[in-house]
């Protein structure tokens, strides 16, 4: 059964396990794209990262022409959850494709390590949380 000692006052779950454990970028890279693949659209990886904790960022094109750029929201966005998630922040809304190019070539200036997945998809949000823009004017 169990290889960790189980006693009243214990956790039902092994010490290795944590509330703030989160998934490595390459499984949720990886992840990401298989469900906009299920969800009919399309997605590819541009920039492989680190892969156990590589940042991400999410280019989502939309059919108009405009892109978006999502990229990881800061860390006090998650001192009240205990899910552990990937949450991402809206860096560019609405913007065309040179915009997004250059903001991206200044995060690999200064992350080599991120990770770069593009997505065309109409509807994103069961891909990925988004903190809201009204949350980060109040921290």
């Amino acid at each position: 059964m169990a290889r960790w000692r189980r006693n009243r006052f214990a956790s039902a779950c092994p010490p290795v396990y944590s509330l703030c454990m989160r998934l490595k970028s390459h499984i949720f890279v990886s992840a990401l794209v298989r469900r906009a693949f299920a969800l009919g659209g399309y997605a590819a990886v541009l920039r492989k990262g680190a892969e156990d904790a590589g940042a991400i960022f999410i280019r989502q094109r939309a059919r108009i022409g405009t892109e978006m750029l999502f990229a990881p929201a800061p860390q006090n966005f998650f001192a009240d959850d205990a899910d552990g998630g990937r949450k991402f922040e809206t860096r560019l809304k609405d913007s065309d494709g040179d915009a997004v190019e250059d903001a991206l070539a200044r995060e690999i200036r200064f992350d080599p390590d991120c990770w770069i997945v593009e997505i065309e998809l109409d509807d994103r949000s069961d891909l990925f949380d988004v903190v809201p823009d009204e949350a980060k004017g109040r921290s």
